[in-house]
């Protein structure tokens, strides 16, 4: 056992740059778990800066020097922060917090709708098992009311920490943009002088996170306009508030669109009921997540990640698990990163190792 094991450790960690990018990746995974949460202002504007770079590097090569490149592209994201947190969000709020004191009325009428099941399906389902049914449900409305005022108790709390983040956020979005090339010079000077493996790892990853990300953020902000343009068309409650959702929903790769439909259906339900109006607001969603899968994002992800879907879903739940929002966000890169790392580490080992032993 001890030699298969010496073996292993031959083949793969012999190698100075795989080693060190092993305890690399060990202490990324170690700060995202145990300092996620107090990190989170950095790595926010490290992901906004990341955005925005694109904006000022075409500026640069169109005569504008690095600082005022830098000013305008910070100005700008200071003007759609303030513009969404000043409208945007107070109407979202509004909405859900109208949508909370509604569900009482909701849940009666489902209660009356669930309880005709008996009458017409007598052999499917009796009125015992709508009644547990409803019991299960009127549980799960009451613990989330106790979430609520928990929520609203705690709110001094949230507020203050969003206040800090609302400042702290455009200082280091700032920073990241005026100094992320000599601040990456600075890291890169820790790393080993051979680094081949990883300088191929970064190379195969930049451009593709690039369009990732970018596209990622342009595809929410399209989504998520054109659903609450067709939404206030076609007149139905909380259209801001649903339209966010959707707009979000596109993060999570086949799980979000599912989990979104449901709250639509729901709504225009209770609003319109089964009328020509439900019928119409539901295929021109079903447009919307169509246009969206196939046409937008075609369009904006030119370089296609070449995962499996099983792979997709199964980094969601696992990146989502450890990093929150984030996770999601970045699940399909962290996996192209697995990935390419994967493919990588092997053959340069396994060739590093052939050719010791060929020197021997």
């Amino acid at each position: 056992m001890r030699k298969i094991l010496n073996k292993w450790i031959d083949r793969y960690f012999s190698d100075e740059e795989a080693l060190f990018l092993f305890l690399l990746i060990l202490g990324a995974l170690a700060v995202i778990i145990f300092l996620g949460a107090p990190l989170a202002p950095v790595f926010a504007s490290l992901i906004i800066a990341f955005l925005m770079q694109g904006l000022v590097t075409w500026l640069q090569e169109r005569g504008v020097s690095h600082l005022p490149s830098v000013i305008l592209v910070f100005l700008l994201f200071v003007g759609f922060l303030a513009g969404f947190l000043l409208f945007v969000m107070p109407i979202a709020w509004r909405q859900l917090v109208n949508l909370f004191n509604e569900l009482p009325g909701m849940v009666v009428q489902v209660q009356s709708l669930l309880l005709l099941l008996p009458e017409k399906y007598p052999n499917l389902v009796s009125e015992e098992q709508i009644r547990q049914l409803i019991g299960v449900a009127a549980s799960e409305l009451s613990q989330l009311g106790q979430w609520v005022v928990t929520f609203s108790l705690n709110s001094l709390t949230g507020i203050a920490a969003m206040a800090i983040y609302l400042v702290l956020v455009p200082i280091l979005v700032f920073f990241f943009l005026k100094d992320g090339e000599s601040m990456l010079n600075s890291c890169s000077a820790l790393l080993p002088a051979k680094r081949d493996m990883m300088t191929r790892i970064w190379h195969e990853m930049d451009i593709q996170i690039a369009n990732y990300v970018r596209g990622k953020a342009i595809e929410i902000l399209i989504v998520g306009g054109v659903t609450w343009i067709v939404f206030v068309l076609l007149g139905i409650n909380y259209a801001a508030l649903l339209a966010l959702m959707v707009g979000l929903s596109v993060l999570i790769p086949y799980i979000g669109a599912a989990l979104v439909t449901l709250p639509i259906a729901l709504i225009a339900f209770f609003q319109w009921g089964w009328s020509g109006d439900f019928m119409w607001l539901m295929i021109a969603y079903a447009v919307i997540q169509a246009l969206d899968g196939n046409v937008l994002v075609p369009l904006l992800f030119s370089e296609a990640v070449n995962l499996h879907p099983v792979s997709i879903i199964v980094s969601v739940l696992v990146f989502g698990s450890l990093w929150g929002f984030w996770g999601l966000f970045f699940a399909i890169p962290l996996a192209t990163l697995v990935k390419a790392v994967v493919n990588a580490w092997p053959i340069a080992i396994a060739s590093h190792v052939e050719q010791e032993h060929a020197g021997s």
